[in-house]
């Protein structure tokens, strides 16, 4: 339960991260990529079995 609750916010803050407005364009991917790396982190641990 505490690993689906995880995922979805990570979901969330990765398409919050997106660069879409003007001023965070210079941003460039950096915040995406992070939250994306975590999000891929945490399907594969749930997938293994470590988060229930």
């Amino acid at each position: 339960m505490l690993g689906t609750v995880i995922l979805i916010i990570l979901i969330l803050l990765l398409i919050g991260a997106l660069p879409v407005y003007p001023y965070s364009r210079k941003w460039g991917y950096a915040p995406g990529g992070v939250l994306g790396v975590m999000l891929l982190i945490l399907v594969v641990l749930l997938l293994m079995g470590y988060i229930h």
